[in-house]
């Protein structure tokens, strides 16, 4: 029987292999609806690594969650004063999320990360991204990045979540393909500056380290 990291392997390399490197996730969310597949990272608690960061409180200064999912990092975020909004490719994973937080002040919408909308850039004072850089291949790796920095505002935060590897052939067997020192460092482009790039341990995990890195735009944009 094949485990839900398998599931997801399998829809992952049908979609690349049919040259859609993002089209896995619906698919995936889909199957998981009509009780045919399980999403690995869909479990009941915010993210311990999203939680573990001591964000300040929001006061209503917007935020930014990157392939949120179900909506569990998005919630917790919400929760700490920040006013968030949530996207995913995946239409079904949107209205999971939704359906699940009845009442959420967060604005969940699809949104695709490598055409995203042009009234988001530099538009967020909090922008997290949370494990789905790691989940694209090579290909698309530095637009996505790019993307996701160009959310960032005058004087706004990025954070980085995302497995970590000292390797340069990850387009191994994957998703997860963990990220290079080499492309957290990426993210410091286009007016963002690193406050900090820690490498943190996950044990118990097949990826026993990840990265935990922050990014910083100054006031001036």
């Amino acid at each position: 029987m094949s485990s839900p990291a398998d599931d997801a392997r399998r829809l992952a390399a049908e979609s690349l292999a049919a040259g859609d490197p993002t089209g896995w996730f619906e698919t995936l969310y889909a199957a998981s609806r009509a009780g045919q597949a399980v999403v690995p990272w869909d479990v009941a608690e915010p993210s311990a690594h999203v939680r573990a960061l001591d964000l300040p409180p929001g006061d209503g200064r917007r935020a930014l969650i990157v392939g949120c999912g179900p909506g569990r990092d998005a919630e917790h975020v919400a929760a700490l004063g920040y006013a968030t909004t949530a996207f995913d490719i995946s239409a079904t994973a949107i209205e999971l999320a939704r359906s699940r937080h009845p009442g959420s002040t967060v604005t969940y919408t699809v949104a695709d990360l490598l055409n995203p909308p042009q009234a988001w850039r530099q538009a967020f004072d909090l922008v997290l991204e949370s494990n789905n850089i790691q989940a694209l291949p090579f290909a698309v790796r530095p637009a996505a990045i790019t993307a996701v920095g160009d959310f960032v505002a005058p004087g706004g935060t990025l954070v980085v979540l995302a497995a970590a590897t000292t390797r340069v052939d990850a387009d191994g067997e994957g998703p997860p393909w963990p990220l290079t020192r080499t492309e957290i460092d990426t993210f410091a482009t286009g007016g963002l500056h690193p406050v900090s790039v820690d490498q943190v341990a996950a044990p118990g995990t097949s990826l026993p380290t990840r990265w935990r890195a922050r990014f910083t735009r100054s006031p001036q944009g």
